[in-house]
């Protein structure tokens, strides 16, 4: 019996559909068939949104009507893609109160991963692709598991078991798109440490599997940024800062291609290219435990 893979999805701000990675799972599944030149995606990988924007959306439209009746503005969809962006950027700041969104969104990731583990396996390798802010929200749950386990709320603890894919020790392949961590980094000295990809005890489930953080941005996108220039110590985290131009002809120039790294024909190569190298190294004979 194979050893699946699960994949963990997260979108970036704004208030986005709650199918909002459908079209990224398909077209995931349709590379991944193809590159085990037969169809595995149906009993090979297990994917699971989190869909962490319904914890502030209520608010931010009740603002946006607010603002938009005291004043005509103009700008009107940018605008409003920048008062989410912020607004959920915000919002999500941890504080010292309790009841905090910062431990309400780590929850939402908590039980996708914990319906990871069940559809899965509990020592699944895991896969984390996120987008713009989502990035930031998955970095931050993986570095507190990993070296703040006092930051975690206790909403988060309570789904959260002792289990290895639930505890992030099988976290083998991080995929950033259109990441903001650069300016993240400004809220701590000498910017910040990043989380380690893969789990230093990947290697304690599968000895012989690599895992790489790639960082997907377009030059175009005044959000993402690369982000192994931040310091020396994320210079040695990440894989590989990799240039794309997301979009099509109407987006591909501007900062409109924030929005379309997940139609990006090199970025879906790049995770089916490690979801499929992933998967066939621990099938192979002898290499899992």
């Amino acid at each position: 019996m194979s050893q699946k893979i699960a994949v963990l999805i997260l979108h970036g701000a704004g208030t986005p559909k709650e199918d909002f990675a459908d079209k990224l799972i398909d077209r995931v599944k349709v590379g991944f068939d193809k590159k085990l030149s037969k169809k595995r995606t149906a009993t090979e990988l297990v994917f699971e949104t989190v869909f962490w924007s319904n914890i502030f959306a209520p608010e931010q439209v009740k603002l946006w009507n607010q603002l938009r009746e005291y004043r005509d503005l103009d700008f009107d969809r940018l605008r409003r893609f920048v008062l989410e962006f912020l607004a959920d950027a915000v919002a999500y700041q941890p504080t010292r109160l309790g009841n905090q969104n910062y431990d309400k969104v780590h929850s939402l990731v908590a039980k996708s991963i914990q319906r990871l583990r069940e559809k899965a396996g509990e020592e699944a390798p895991l896969c984390v692709i996120s987008h713009s802010l989502g990035t930031i929200i998955a970095s931050n749950y993986f570095y507190d598991l990993q070296y703040k386990q006092e930051n975690i709320g206790t909403e988060t603890q309570s789904c959260t078991s002792n289990i290895p894919i639930e505890q992030g020790h099988t976290l083998t392949l991080f995929y950033t798109l259109g990441s903001p961590m650069a300016m993240w980094s400004l809220r701590y000295i000498d910017f910040g440490s990043p989380i380690d990809v893969p789990s230093p005890l990947l290697q304690t489930f599968y000895p012989e599997l690599e895992g790489e953080w790639l960082n997907f941005y377009d030059k175009d996108d005044v959000i993402a940024f690369p982000i192994k220039g931040i310091n020396e110590a994320y210079k040695q985290a990440v894989t590989e800062d990799i240039e794309v131009n997301a979009g099509g002809m109407f987006t591909n120039w501007n900062p409109l291609s924030h929005l379309k790294y997940d139609t990006d024909k090199e970025v879906i190569q790049l995770i089916v290219n490690g979801l499929a190298r992933t998967w066939k190294t621990i099938n192979s004979d002898g290499l899992k435990k």
